[in-house]
């Protein structure tokens, strides 16, 4: 791809992905690891919220949740994904589709003891997705799940990652007069990547 060059050099769309998201860090105020993931319930019915990308892997993004979500659910159900990670302040976003699997092993486990105690607690504390009567009774379950696990509270059961390990990853950068470049990675079947430009 002779005009691939730039903001869009290289062949590995995992190494550009993480490039890109290193330059957002030193950039972006908040959360530059934020991205919109979509699902779609059993009905086809389309969902969409922000939650925090964790990991880019050498073939998949890993972010976590509790599995008794709505998301999870949904992720459960379709196997299926998609997520989009904006930069405002680049003019920059990755688009991301593929499918799912759960990540519940020693990296989860290693990943939740690295999150901040309260954020433990809440991860016990919470029926995720579930009517809550008031803020004052998960503040009480909150209050019972520290009595009971103290300041080393093991990784809930019912919380863990997930890996999206894509079919198609596109990179765009704005342009002037918006004619933004466009290109789009695709899983050619065989362990590679086939790469387009995208019109704007």
């Amino acid at each position: 791809m002779s005009d691939r060059s730039g903001l869009f050099a290289g062949d590995d769309p995992f190494e550009l992905a993480r490039k890109w998201l290193a330059e957002a860090e030193a950039s972006e105020p908040n959360d530059p690891n934020a991205i919109a993931l979509a699902t779609v319930d059993s009905d086809g019915m389309p969902n969409a919220r922000m939650v925090l990308l964790k990991e880019i892997e050498e073939d998949a993004f890993v972010f976590y949740t509790n599995y008794t979500s709505t998301k999870a659910a949904e992720l459960e159900q379709a196997g299926k994904a998609a997520f989009v990670m904006h930069w405002k302040s680049l003019r920059r976003q990755v688009r991301v589709r593929g499918h799912i699997t759960r990540e519940e092993g020693p990296k989860a486990d290693a990943y939740f003891v690295s999150r901040s105690l309260k954020s433990r607690l809440g991860a016990w504390a919470s029926h995720q997705s579930q009517p809550l009567a008031s803020r004052s009774a998960l503040m009480a379950e909150v209050a019972r799940v520290t009595a009971r696990y103290g300041t080393n509270p093991p990784r809930p059961p019912f919380w863990g990652g997930y890996r999206l390990r894509p079919v198609e990853i596109e990179f765009w950068a704005d342009g002037a007069f918006r004619l933004h470049d466009r290109f789009r990675w695709s899983d050619d079947g065989q362990g590679g990547w086939q790469v387009e430009r995208l019109s704007p």
